[in-house]
C-alpha cells in the first residue's frame, strides 16, 4: 500500500498556520478542528510542522503560560516527510525512528496532505485483514486433498 491511497481514503484536508503567527491561535484552530498537528507554511512554501508535543513542551517550559509565544519559536523545521509514492511500511518505519506522528505528505514543493500515526495503524490493519478474508476464503474453498 502506498501514501497515495492513504490520502485518497482520508481526504487530504490541510491545515496550515504561519510562522510568525501565535501558539495560541495555533491551538485554538487545532482545538476547533480537532487535530494534532498545523503545517507551517510561509509564502505558501512548508517551513515545519507544529503538533501538540511542542505545545506542551513549551507550557510545561512556561509554567502554563504561552503569551505571546510565536510559533516560529517551537515549531519543528525539518520534519519527517513523505511522497505519495512511498510504501506505507517504510513510512511507519520513518516515523517509529523518527517519533514522528505526523508527516507532510509532498510532491515536490508541493503540500498535498498529512499523514498521522493514526492514519498509516488504520491503512496496515485494514489491509491484513483484507489479507486474512482472502486467506480464509481460500482455505475454505481449497479442494480437499484426500485421495490424491
Amino acid at each position: 500500500m502506498l501514501v497515495s491511497e492513504i490520502l485518497r481514503i482520508k481526504g487530504n484536508a490541510l491545515f496550515t498556520t504561519p510562522p510568525h503567527g501565535t501558539v495560541l491561535d495555533a491551538v485554538n484552530v487545532m482545538a476547533q478542528h480537532d487535530i494534532g498537528s498545523l503545517v507551517v507554511m510561509d509564502h505558501g512554501r512548508m517551513v515545519g510542522m507544529l503538533t501538540f508535543s511542542e505545545v506542551l513542551q513549551a507550557l510545561a517550559k512556561r509554567n502554563g503560560q504561552i503569551g505571546d509565544l510565536k510559533v516560529s519559536d517551537i515549531h519543528v523545521s525539518d520534519p519527517l516527510t513523505a511522497t505519495t509514492g512511498l510504501d506505507v511500511m517504510e513510512l511507519r518505519r520513518g516515523m517509529l525512528e523518527r517519533h514522528a506522528r505526523y508527516v507532510p505528505v509532498i510532491d515536490g514543493p508541493t503540500l498535498l496532505g498529512v499523514v498521522s500515526f493514526h492514519d498509516v495503524a488504520k491503512a496496515v490493519y485494514e489491509e491484513q485483514s483484507f489479507e486474512n478474508r482472502m486467506l480464509r476464503s481460500y482455505i475454505k474453498n481449497s479442494p480437499d486433498d484426500e485421495g490424491q
